[in-house]
């Protein structure tokens, strides 16, 4: 040993290492690996080491302090033993508890099975939470749509399909006759209960004189399928969105509308020419001039809360540009595409035409084949066209409609908030009128202006407590709307890809079949 120093003698230490083994052993501890528990550790070079009292003092309390620790894991040890027994019954009854209550989870409106989130009936507080109200399942479909009468005073109804499972619905299913009208009155009087609670109401598809005009004055039903068709898409993706949301889906016009049988009351102000329209046109342009006009300044009370409100409608008009833009350049590339097709359809026609005159064969039936091969290109340009207007051209325009909505949710939290202001103005005025009659000593009218105090008084409470449901509300709103607009462009970018790759795939196919036929002209 280096210095002179030698190692403390542990072989006259053996009772001493063996009781330490038995504190050891009575402590449970974990088994050491085979090399630790054969080979002490060497010792260091130039290190004074310690005596044997000292040693039997340093494993004492050693193992005082793992046998505490041991005690530990005993209990644990214990209890995991034991455990089993308890667990496996509390595991059954946890999944016999999942799959009781199956989570149903809201699909998107262009799938072909839709399941929505409907309350429950018990609450349709807009306040609560939707987390807390009970899931049914609910499928909306339109099925068809039929032309009824002639000329002018011809429309068009559209068969809708509900299946439920809500206890709210007399009938698990419930089929029923609606006209566009129909629709057009459900969203008006949604909006006149819910919107001035900061409620989103998805709005419904617009009016079309001219495309209407000409499904009245068509006798064939084909010049006019396109503009029905889109329209019943829009209608029924209206349905599904106004099903999916919490309050609204278990609103009695919205069941109404779904479940009772014959027609409903007629609509008289949703027609674009009558006189009600005209007022609504006059109503909506003195919105607009009002919307430019009024903004909240709110106190420092509602700073942080204004400040979030002002970001948030700054990202609504950013994002309604940016829509407008994508949905001006999506249906672009559908119409080329679809002009596409009827030229890919015209060179076919003429490759064919070509081939029957030609006299040398091989080059004839690489003509012929050909021809048969732009026919088929045809059909997935048209394909594809299609794919561009109703999976991206129009989920962009019904975005571009609900960033309406959500517009009016704010205007109509500014209007909320100038109510209440002008209420507080008002009951300044009271207040000094009184005092002002104090002064004068007029005892007879004191009475009726301090009438007139506590009823401004109430309207002011009123006011803010108005403000701040409204406000409450719109953020709720926008939390979910924000998660359904995200889930809605990935479902349909999903989809939209996959026909895109599909249908790629199907043009390479083709053309390899071609060109032996090609490679064979001698």
């Amino acid at each position: 040993m280096a210095d002179g120093v030698e190692p403390p003698p542990f072989d006259n230490d053996e009772e001493d290492v063996k009781e330490d083994e038995d504190l050891f052993s009575d402590a449970k501890e974990k088994p050491s690996s085979p090399e630790t528990e054969k080979s002490p550790d060497p010792p260091h070079n130039g290190v004074d080491h310690t005596p044997d009292d000292d040693i039997d003092e340093l494993f004492k309390g050693g193992s005082s302090e793992i046998k505490l620790d041991s005690d530990e894991e005993n209990e644990v040890q214990d209890n995991g033993d034991k455990a089993p027994v308890s667990s496996k019954p509390e595991k059954a009854l946890a999944s016999q508890a999942k799959e009781s209550t199956p989570q149903i989870l809201v699909s998107q409106a262009t799938t072909a099975k839709t399941k929505v989130a409907a309350p429950s009936l018990k609450s349709v507080d807009p306040s609560d939470s939707s987390d807390e109200k009970e899931a049914y399942e609910m499928e909306i479909k339109i099925t068809e749509s039929s032309k009824m009468g002639e000329g002018m005073s011809a429309y068009i109804v559209y068969k809708i399909i509900t299946k439920t499972s809500n206890p709210a619905y007399r009938r698990p299913t419930n089929a029923v006759l609606r006209r566009f009208s129909d629709f057009l009155g459900l969203h008006a009087k949604l909006v006149e209960k819910h919107v001035p609670l900061g409620i989103i109401v998805p709005p419904a598809p617009e009016k079309s004189v001219l495309g209407m005009t000409k499904v009245k004055m068509s006798k064939e039903e084909s010049g006019s399928s396109d503009f029905v068709e889109r329209r019943r898409a829009a209608l029924e993706r209206f349905l599904v969105r106004t099903a999916a949301h919490p309050t609204l889906a278990s609103d009695p016009d919205f069941i109404e509308f779904l479940e009772k049988d014959g027609d409903l009351p007629k609509s008289t102000s949703t027609s674009a020419l009558s006189g009600a329209g005209v007022m609504r046109l006059f109503h909506k342009v003195g919105e607009s001039l009002e919307k430019i006009t009024l903004k909240v300044d709110e106190s420092d009370e509602y700073f942080s809360s204004a400040n979030w409100f002002e970001e948030k409608q700054q990202q609504v008009e950013a994002l309604d540009i940016q829509l407008r833009k994508l949905h001006n350049n999506i249906e672009t590339l559908s119409i080329h595409r679809k002009e596409l097709s009827q030229s890919t359809a015209i060179f076919a026609k003429s490759a064919a035409m070509l081939g029957n005159v030609e006299e040398h064969t091989a080059l004839s039936r690489a003509l012929s084949q050909l021809a048969e091969t732009e026919e088929k290109i045809e059909l997935l340009h048209k394909e594809q066209s299609e794919a561009d207007f109703f999976l991206m051209a129009e989920l962009m325009k019904d975005y571009v409609a609900l960033m309406g909505a959500v517009k009016d949710v704010f205007h109509e939290r500014i209007k909320t908030y100038k109510v209440w202001k002008d209420a507080e103005s008002t009951l300044a005025k009271k207040r000094d009128a009184k005092v002002k009659l104090e002064m004068q000593n007029k005892l007879d009218k004191i009475t009726q202006a301090q009438a007139e105090i506590t009823e401004w008084e109430q309207k002011v409470e009123k006011g803010q407590e108005d403000f701040e449901t409204i406000s409450k509300n719109i953020k709720k709103e926008m939390s979910r709307f924000e998660k359904l607009r995200v889930n809605d462009f990935k479902d349909n970018v999903i989809k939209y890809l996959e026909i895109l790759m599909d249908n790629q795939e199907k043009l390479i196919k083709y053309w390899e079949t071609f060109l032996p036929e090609a490679k064979a002209i001698a």
